[in-house]
């Protein structure tokens, strides 16, 4: 049956107050067996809403080619809120930020020269109306108007901090209304004037992202709400890690619980985050200040539930203080989710990537190197392969626009690994070669930049040339290695010691379960179970054991391989029941 939802000086139900007190939970970040689980777990929490983010790069992969099966089936999560009894408020936004790849846009906008991001500039709003029309048919028949549980939906994200180009925002709005959406728009910015004067959008209320003194950002927020309601559409309940943080981030939980409550008599919340997930595959995000901080395949974010949806301390105390504004339910969880130490697993079988290119990529011939997007890649890592016919020695060596990380190797032995600022600076390696040497570049994408201008210049790999000796060296053989087809790795070929290589496990299961794997003694690379990508390891820390849901593990024989790019593998993994993020 459909619904009115209102904006008067609350939020209005059929006619009826409503205090919304939502969490998030983004459904691309847990596996779907277990959306049903979390949802049980924030509706026994006390919260009547669920908020989620769509990622527009996963739902479309490639120009035109769209995705909404498994854990992208954002129908079906909806669908399992709705059944639970909880209202949805959905961020469609081309950009939603969230410490995600690219800010969740698509890395192929960056094959366009020229490409400009969240502006009036013709060709991005065209890709974003494109995008709509496929998206939007699967969310307006969700929307309380018409029966279901959407009873919001987010205009852009945190444009505040990004720009102030009203008519972009008064166009993205338009193509949100002319696709049919009619739920009340909102918009959420940063707690600061600044932030609130270039995200407002006339129609849309505003609200505020933050995670500590509620009153004061409140009071501020009070003067652009023209006497509509007050919410923090992101109270943050901790934050994120990034590789090399020194130690997994937390909030301060009296804090916490003290602005939770005021909060909730002052207005409405959704809490950031309910459960944070995981960053599954090469879908980490990053951010630039003063250097490049990647962030960690963990987005555990300190949430009310753990990565693996464990319940915390934090969700007790929350419950406690919910408790005071609404009548705590009795829900059953339905799910069996139960964590095993499954053990030590030695090492089965290991090969080198070098051997294994042409079963793993096509090559793709070039005077000078191009980046990942111009070869039609977004995400893992692409190997430069070229052969020092004219150069005496490998005596200076800089890699113009490259991006993140590269590591040298001639003759497949290392020379030299760098990393961010300094793949734009001139070094000496001083490494003696012979006439055809091969010299290999093999350039990972640490996660594109998801926040601020850098967002426009996150091409991956190599993007003008590589300088050697003072000149620009030329003709390369260019292998993409998304890394989407391990089941191609042939074990069965050389591995040589400080190459880059693939290592195989085989672990044998009577039930599955969730459980950890702890990369202790490894360098750095990505794990894959069964196919899946699970995420990037790291030894710099801080989260030091990777999670794998059970719903990735079968009975019987499942297949592990570790891809390691720094020459140092321990020979075994360990599969734990407890998780380490530092």
């Amino acid at each position: 049956m459909a619904g009115t939802v209102e904006i008067r000086e609350t939020f209005y139900l059929d006619g009826i107050p409503f205090k919304i007190i939502s969490g998030a939970f983004h459904y691309f970040r847990t596996v779907p067996e277990y959306w049903r689980d979390r949802l049980e777990k924030l509706k026994a929490l006390g919260c009547n809403t669920v908020e989620t983010y769509i990622p527009w790069n996963l739902h479309e992969p490639e120009p035109g080619e769209y995705c909404f099966d498994g854990i992208l089936d954002v129908e079906r999560f909806i669908r399992t809120a709705q059944e639970l009894g909880l209202y949805v408020i959905i961020r469609p936004s081309p950009y939603i930020c969230a410490e995600w790849e690219f800010g969740g846009l698509p890395a192929w906008l960056l094959r366009e020269d020229g490409m400009r991001l969240r502006v009036s500039y013709g060709p991005f709003l065209k890709h974003v109306e494109d995008y709509y029309k496929a998206l939007m048919p699967r969310l307006i028949p969700w929307q309380n108007t018409q029966g279901g549980p959407v009873i919001l939906m987010q205009v852009e994200n945190e444009y505040g901090y990004y720009a102030n180009d009203k008519s972009y925002l008064k166009e993205i709005r338009r193509l949100m209304v002319e696709n049919g959406v009619d739920v009340p728009l909102v918009t959420s910015d940063g707690p600061y004037r600044e932030s609130l004067n270039g995200g407002k959008l006339e129609g849309a209320l505003p609200t505020g992202n933050f995670g500590s003194r509620t009153e004061e950002r409140f009071g501020l927020l009070k003067e652009y709400t023209e006497g509509g309601p007050l919410m923090c559409t992101e109270f943050w309940v901790g934050w994120f890690d990034h590789w090399g943080n020194g130690g997994h981030m937390r909030g301060n939980l009296e804090e916490s619980v003290r602005d939770l409550d005021r909060m909730l008599e002052l207005g409405h919340v959704n809490i950031y985050m309910f459960e944070g997930g995981t960053n599954f595959g090469f879908m980490n995000g990053a951010n630039y200040y003063d250097a490049l901080t990647p962030d960690v395949t963990s987005y555990d974010y300190d949430g009310v539930l753990t990565e693996d949806g464990q319940i915390t301390e934090k969700y007790r105390r929350y419950r406690e203080v919910i408790g005071k504004y609404t009548d705590l339910p009795e829900v059953e969880f339905t799910t069996d989710i139960k964590r095993k130490a499954y053990g030590t697993l030695k090492v089965q079988a290991k090969t080198g990537l070098f051997p294994n290119l042409d079963r793993l990529s096509s090559c793709s011939e070039s005077v000078y190197p191009q980046s990942m997007e111009r070869l039609g890649q977004s995400y893992g890592y692409i190997l430069y392969r070229s052969y020092l016919d004219t150069e005496e020695n490998l005596d200076k060596i800089r890699l113009w626009e490259a991006n993140d990380r590269a590591n040298i190797w001639v003759e497949g032995k290392p020379v030299l690994t760098l990393y961010d600022r300094e793949l734009l600076e001139e070094h000496e390696p001083k490494y003696p070669t012979r006439k055809g040497d091969r010299l290999d570049i093999l350039v990972e994408n640490m996660g594109r930049v998801n926040f601020g201008p850098r967002m426009e210049r996150q091409r991956k790999g190599i993007d003008q040339c590589v300088q050697i000796n003072g000149h620009m060296h030329n003709h390369w053989e260019q292998y993409p290695l998304p890394l989407d087809h391990v089941e191609r790795v042939d074990f069965g070929l050389p591995f040589a010691e400080g190459e880059p290589s693939f290592y195989r496990f085989v672990l044998e299961a009577e039930e599955t379960a969730d459980t950890f794997l702890d990369f202790e003694g490894w360098g750095k690379g990505c794990v894959f179970v069964n196919g899946c990508n699970i995420g990037r390891f790291w030894e710099i820390g801080p989260q030091k054991r990777l999670y794998i849901p059970a719903p990735l593990l079968k009975k019987g024989l499942n297949e592990i391989i570790l891809f390691e790019t720094e020459g140092k593998a321990a020979g075994s993994i360990v599969l734990s029941d407890e998780p380490d993020i530092g």
